[in-house]
């Protein structure tokens, strides 16, 4: 029988099964979080996404240590753009557009520099790298077949931006029975107000999308799996 250990949360506790837990991290990649980058070029402050990464980064520790499956997913799209629709490539009217060139490479283009993680939470060896053209993780993607084939059925969801690729990836994981919890430091948005929305979205009520906790929270519950799974 799996071990399981209560994690502090709301809208009530989470009960963290072993073996049956996924971190999912979504997007943090150069082109939305560093300086200069094409999350910049569109006016917002990337130190509001920043600030995720030193938590984040405690987060990812204590799940390899803790055996828990790490996932990371980068959003991007083919050098031909033949995956990018036309209602996502000419958006609004930024000062550069996806496929453009950038400080760090062709905008959102898989294989260019801006594309990859930050160096702070690069994936290790024998950790799976998902490659979306959506904002959810489960769009045409390989995702559901490996939590699937792996027992999966619970997710800590993490990553960028709060409102959009998270509350997305989210809201597809409990349509499709996951149990999410967002981890709150571990989230974040290029706007304060849409952080704090969203994450209430999120629990509100009674949990109609899953739960919210944060490190001080899951950190310590892992950690305390792994110790009574010994």
């Amino acid at each position: 029988m799996s071990k399981a250990i209560e994690v502090p949360a709301e809208p009530a506790p989470f009960r963290l099964i072993e073996g049956k837990t996924a971190l999912i991290v979504i997007d943090m990649q150069r082109d939305f979080l560093l300086p200069g980058g094409f999350g910049e070029s569109l006016g917002n402050d990337v130190d509001q996404l920043l600030k995720v990464v030193p938590p984040l980064a405690a987060l990812i520790a204590a799940a390899r240590s803790s055996g828990v499956m790490v996932i990371h997913t980068r959003e991007g799209h083919e050098p031909d753009l033949s995956d990018c629709p036309p209602a996502k490539l000419s958006r609004g009217a930024p000062s550069k557009r996806i496929g453009d060139a950038g400080k760090y490479g062709r905008i959102l283009i898989r294989g260019e520099y801006g594309h990859d993680i930050v160096d702070e939470l690069a994936p290790v060896d024998g950790e799976i790298v998902i490659d979306k053209p959506g904002k959810g993780a489960f769009y045409a993607t390989e995702l559901q077949d490996i939590l699937v084939g792996s027992g999966i059925s619970q997710l800590l969801i993490t990553g960028v931006t709060t409102e959009v690729c998270v509350h997305t990836t989210t809201r597809e994981a409990n349509d499709r029975g996951y149990e999410c919890l967002v981890v709150s430091d571990c989230v974040g948005s290029y706007f304060p107000d849409f952080q704090r929305i969203g994450l209430e979205m999120i629990k509100a009520q009674g949990g109609i999308f899953g739960w919210v906790a944060d490190t001080t929270a899951v950190i310590p519950a892992l950690h305390a799996l792994t110790t009574s799974a010994a």
